[in-house]
Formats: C-alpha cells, sequence, structure tokens
C-alpha cells in the first residue's frame, strides 16, 4: 500500500510539473511574441512578422508530447512552434533582427528559422510549403529504424494545397510516423474559412484513411492528450495522424495588419480573448485544482518577463553578419 502510494505521489507530481511547465513556455512565447510586435512599430525589425499570439496552446500541447530526437516543421507564423521545441529566446531574436548569432545567422529572418539540434527542420514561408519535409523526416526515421516521430504544423489555408494530400496519401499508403497538425485560426489571411474550404476538415484526412481527431486548440490539457495519444501510436508503428485544432490568432495576419473591422469585428476578437485565451484559462485551472496560487503564477510571469527581456537585450547587442557571409550556407 505504502508503495503504490508514494508511486501516485510521484505520478502526480510529476504532472503537476509538467503542467506548469506548460504555463511558462505559452507565457513565454506570448511575451516573446509581444517584444516582436513592439521591434515592428519601433522600425528596430527587417521585414514582417505573422504573430502567433493566441495559438500558444497548439505548439506547446503537442511539443511538450514530443521527445528531442523527434522532430517539427513550422510555417510563416512560427515563432511558437520553434520555441516549444526548446529554440533559445535569444537566438530567435537574433534572427528576427538580421543577426550573426542567430539560427540561420541572420540569414532566414522570421519566416524561414531552422534548428536542427532541437529537431526544428524549418519554418517556411510557402503555404504548405514543409509537408512534404515533414513526411520525408517521417520517412527516414522508419528506414533507419529509429523511434522519431515528425509533426507537420500548418494553418487550415494549407488545405488548399495538392501537396498535402498527396503526403497524406504516401504516409498512410507506408504507415510513416507523421503528425498533420492543422491549426484553423478560422482566417485564410482575411477571409474565413468557410468561404474557402468545402466540407468537413477531418474528412479530408479520414479519405485517406488517417487516425483523425479534433480538439479545443485554446485548451492546452485537450491539445496535449490527443497529441500523446497519437504520437505514442505513430511510434508504435501504427501510422499517420491528422490533429484539428481550433483556434484564433489575437492579432492581424501580419504585425501590419492593423485595422481588421473590414473582414472581422471587434466584438469577435473581444470574445476570444476575454472568454478563450488559453494562459489565462490555464492558470484558472491550475488555482481552481489547487496546483498553484496567483502569487505563484506571478512570479512565474515575472521570471519569464525578464528572461523575454535579457534575450531581446542580447540580441539588440549582437553584431550583424560580416559582408563575407552573404554568400555562405545559402542554398538553392
Amino acid at each position: 500500500m505504502g508503495t503504490a502510494t508514494g508511486q501516485r505521489r510521484a505520478d502526480s507530481a510529476i504532472q503537476i510539473e509538467k503542467w506548469m511547465r506548460m504555463y511558462r513556455q505559452m507565457l513565454a512565447v506570448r511575451l516573446f511574441e509581444e517584444r516582436v510586435n513592439e521591434l515592428y512599430t519601433r522600425a528596430l525589425m527587417p521585414g514582417l512578422a505573422h504573430l502567433y499570439i493566441g495559438e500558444e496552446a497548439v505548439a506547446v500541447g503537442v511539443c511538450e508530447a514530443l521527445r528531442p530526437e523527434d522532430f517539427i516543421t513550422s510555417t510563416h507564423r512560427g515563432h511558437g512552434h520553434c520555441l516549444a521545441k526548446g529554440a533559445s529566446p535569444d537566438r530567435m531574436f537574433a534572427e528576427l533582427l538580421g543577426k550573426e548569432a542567430g539560427y540561420c545567422r541572420g540569414k532566414g529572418g522570421s519566416m524561414h528559422i531552422a534548428d536542427p539540434d532541437t529537431g526544428n527542420l524549418g519554418a517556411n514561408a510557402i503555404v504548405a510549403g514543409s509537408a512534404g519535409i515533414a513526411t520525408g523526416a517521417a520517412f527516414s526515421a522508419k528506414r533507419l529504424h529509429t523511434s522519431a516521430v515528425a509533426v507537420c504544423f500548418f494553418g487550415e489555408g494549407a488545405l488548399g494545397q495538392g501537396l498535402v494530400y498527396e503526403v497524406m496519401n504516401l504516409a498512410q499508403l507506408w504507415k510513416l510516423p507523421v503528425i498533420y497538425v492543422c491549426e484553423n485560426n478560422l482566417y485564410t489571411e482575411y477571409t474565413h474559412y468557410l468561404e474557402t474550404t468545402a466540407g468537413t476538415i477531418t474528412a479530408r484526412a479520414a479519405a485517406f484513411g488517417l487516425a483523425t481527431d479534433e480538439v479545443d486548440g485554446q485548451d492546452v490539457r485537450a491539445v496535449h492528450e490527443a497529441a500523446v495519444r497519437l504520437i505514442e501510436r505513430a511510434r508504435k508503428g501504427e501510422g499517420p495522424a491528422f490533429l484539428l485544432c481550433n483556434t484564433y490568432r489575437y492579432r492581424g495576419h501580419h504585425v501590419g495588419d492593423i485595422n481588421r473591422e473590414y473582414y472581422r469585428s471587434k466584438h469577435e476578437e473581444q470574445r476570444w480573448t476575454a472568454e478563450r485565451d488559453p494562459i489565462r484559462n490555464l492558470g484558472a485551472w491550475l488555482t481552481t485544482q489547487g496546483l498553484a496560487d496567483q502569487g505563484l503564477l506571478d512570479r512565474i510571469a515575472s521570471e519569464v518577463g525578464s528572461e523575454i527581456a535579457k534575450a531581446l537585450e542580447f540580441a539588440l547587442a549582437a553584431p550583424y553578419p560580416s559582408v563575407d557571409e552573404a554568400g555562405n550556407n545559402v542554398y538553392a
């Protein structure tokens, strides 16, 4: 009895640690993105960025279920995926600012960050552009008899690209360990997805025989539970899966998309931010369950804020690459 009780307590402690880690990680993504927006508005960052604010539960919920040796591919809205898979905020900021210390030595910018050391095979500015890369990584894992799984993040706009269906077809035929995670944030740039996407989204993947699931993308616990099940299924050789996460981007399509009332109302935005915020809702659950109090959550917010501020300071002070670097590590 004593041994069983001790094991239950140990398991409970591990679960609490996991939820607190996810809370911290979602907050880190949120604060990182808010600083990115400041960099743009202060004209310190070249180009544009597509903020992940509001969608943090998807990246964190899924990546928490992955191992370091597992792979992800990302999108033009990819900072959250990169951070959730283990990227360091200081090198992320450096990349956005075109600094030599960035993950791609300042040449990739916001939409092309990659970090093979953490299994991040790269963000991609081409809609659905990374679907083949993730599927190829899964093919490699199977041929090499490793236990690695690949996760392909993409938005609902990618469902209009034929490549998605080509790779799902092959993944199912070859039983590849790949999970296609569709982040439906309702808008394909400035058009509601119901005006561009016919039928039921999960039915498209089910037609190929993939295991499918649909979750509330604002609930990190629901995302994580589904991700654990589908990832372990793929790891055991049972084939690919499709996970639809219904979510919402709080900001515009990109940082310059400020006046959005011509395609969505302020009331809609306010309702999502007030009622469906993934960070606030996880914090409320933690306090309701007695796993944390507001004082602890405030301390975490302060610690994460300091970490993000120091990371930005590092990037702002970091040097730009020399002119001699221009042609190095560039492939076509």
